[in-house]
């Protein structure tokens, strides 16, 4: 949910919207990281996806095209669809879930010492005293974290489903969108989210923005490589491991992280029943964290076997 709301959050900031950045792609070397999923002659493979990455990251397409070439179907997530109309209607009619309500502002209704760090990050962004003031806390806290991403050269909007579409294209392999959440459902899960849990996120994007940026460079150069391994020892910070947890005791929210979860996993299950080979594209924190696409697959009997 909150990559949806930063998603969101960074679409109404680029107005009108801007074009995907593009994602380089090499043939050299070994790229990221691929999972082979498998029972009997159904073969399924997973290439995880990261965000944010640096902009003009290459990532190495070997392996993937490899694949492609004995692949009868290719499986991304169906992208947001939000141009300008749609954040010209939702400022209309969601007024109300997107900006603070009551004539109040941001100084209002974010705890103190979340918005004293709110404004000091601000300043060092480049950012006015009063920006952002108006939008609720999650929002805010979205935008300021996309305004630090662009300063150290991190992009939220490096497309690897559309990439890996290319390279689909190319190989004549079909393309199949899976659709698991739009902008509706973003709205609906904001509009059932606990004050508590909202600041709880709050202070996640604070610490990423504060302590967190040069981590996120290093797990992106170690996803362009395939380094698994070193990906997951570079741990989270306990405040957005705090805001996850939070998110998953929730209702809307954790309804939402869930069937996620599900679709991804039942749409995977289901090209494992008959025989042939899919590439899916997914999330690498929905593969790698307990409970998650891996775990639940596991848990059915098929063959994970790791990059």
């Amino acid at each position: 949910m909150a990559v949806g709301v930063l998603w969101v959050a960074t679409c109404l900031a680029d107005q009108p919207p801007a074009v995907l950045d593009e994602l380089v792609v090499t043939g050299e070397r070994t790229g990221p990281g691929m999972w082979h999923v498998h029972r009997g002659a159904a073969e399924v493979w997973i290439l995880g996806s990261m965000s944010p990455l640096p902009k003009g990251i290459t990532w190495r397409a070997t392996q993937v095209e490899k694949v492609l070439g004995g692949t009868s179907q290719v499986l991304v997530q169906k992208p947001f669809e939000i141009g300008i109309a749609r954040i010209l209607w939702l400022l209309i009619t969601e007024r109300s879930v997107l900006m603070v309500r009551g004539g109040k502002r941001l100084k209002d209704v974010l705890p103190a010492d979340l918005h004293a760090r709110f404004a000091a990050l601000r300043a060092k962004y480049g950012e006015g005293p009063d920006k952002w003031e108006r939008f609720r806390p999650l929002v805010a806290a979205a935008f300021l974290q996309q305004a630090a991403f662009h300063q150290v050269g991190l992009s939220t909007r490096l497309d690897l489903g559309a990439a890996v579409r290319t390279l689909a294209k190319k190989h004549h392999v079909r393309v199949e969108e899976i659709k698991i959440a739009g902008v509706g459902d973003v709205m609906d899960a904001l509009k059932t989210l606990p004050p508590e849990t909202e600041s709880a996120c709050v202070a996640a994007s604070l610490v990423t923005i504060e302590q967190d940026l040069p981590r996120l460079l290093e797990r992106a150069q170690a996803w362009a490589s395939g380094n698994i391994e070193r990906i997951e020892k570079l741990r989270e910070p306990a405040e957005v491991d705090a805001c996850r947890v939070a998110l998953d005791a929730g209702v809307g929210a954790a309804e939402l992280i869930a069937r996620i979860r599900r679709t991804w996993a039942s749409t995977i299950e289901k090209y494992l029943q008959n025989a042939g080979v899919t590439l899916v594209v997914l999330n690498m924190d929905l593969l790698l964290e307990p409970g998650g696409v891996l775990d639940e697959l596991r848990a059915q009997g098929y063959d994970v076997d790791a990059p």
